[in-house]
């Protein structure tokens, strides 16, 4: 009966996270470039039960119960780096990568210790800042083949492969790193995200498409019906929990009484 207590409880918990996953997909489904979680769920391994103390049986001396399973837990969470749909802007800092869902911009900015460290994106909705510098909304520096790109004036434009040609004349190339697992990166916030030390580069095989934004590939109805699925397995697993307290409750008033 204890066991049921422990198994319907944990499973709460593990059903509140996915919740948090999913309300978090949902609030930003129109972030640009924003690739949606999921959690992946994983069963306990068998715990073998004892009872404590208990070396009188011959037969049992170790008071060995039998295994004893607890449900499921979360085993890692996991996210989607497919492409999201591209929306035409026309606007000439707005970019998207497209035809590879490992490649990603490059920028730079301060980690929370403050030093400089280097970011990667799929949002490319940029803009002119300080000394002309191309950055991102949130400040984060676009960086390039020979370093941070400076743009001067409106007369540029974006080649397929990312160069910049500013006034007739090639003045930079957008630094974008493809690399062969995403599932090494680790999201950073801000939408942006880390490498770690599994992490290989591979060769951009996609391209560069200036006047566009890439969209958030989280798709809004599918997350809706999967908190309804969420929420009625919450509410299973309350009424489980509450079932089995009732009954404890039963045998410790009643049954307890009837024997005294």
């Amino acid at each position: 009966m204890i066991r049921g207590l422990y198994t319907s409880g944990w499973s709460m918990l593990a059903i509140e996270k996915k919740m948090d996953i999913i309300t978090n997909n949902m609030a930003n489904v129109n972030t640009n470039a924003y690739k949606k979680d999921m959690i992946v769920f994983e069963s306990f391994p068998d715990v073998l039960a004892k009872r404590i103390n208990d070396t009188r049986s011959r037969l049992n001396p170790g008071g060995i119960v039998g295994g004893m399973q607890l449900g499921s837990d979360i085993g890692e969470v996991f996210t989607y780096y497919n492409q999201g749909q591209l929306l035409k802007t026309d606007g000439k800092l707005d970019m998207a990568i497209r035809d590879s869902d490992t490649a990603f911009f490059t920028v730079s900015g301060k980690d929370r210790d403050g030093n400089e460290k280097e970011y990667y994106t799929r949002d490319g909705a940029f803009a002119t800042g300080a000394d002309n510098l191309l950055v991102t909304k949130e400040g984060y520096i676009v960086q390039g083949i020979n370093g941070p790109i400076r743009l001067n004036g409106d007369s540029f434009s974006i080649k397929p492969d990312g160069t910049i040609i500013q006034d007739g004349e090639i003045a930079d190339r957008l630094l974008i790193k493809e690399f062969t697992d995403t599932g090494t990166l680790r999201k950073s916030g801000s939408n942006l995200l880390v490498k770690t030390d599994q992490t290989e580069e591979a060769a951009f095989g996609g391209t560069v498409q200036q006047g566009y934004l890439e969209l958030s590939n989280v798709n809004i109805v599918k997350e809706m019906v999967d908190m309804i699925t969420v929420t009625r397995a919450y509410e299973a697993n309350q009424k489980v929990l509450q079932a089995q307290d009732g009954t404890l409750e039963k045998a410790v008033n009643e049954v307890g009484a009837v024997i005294r």
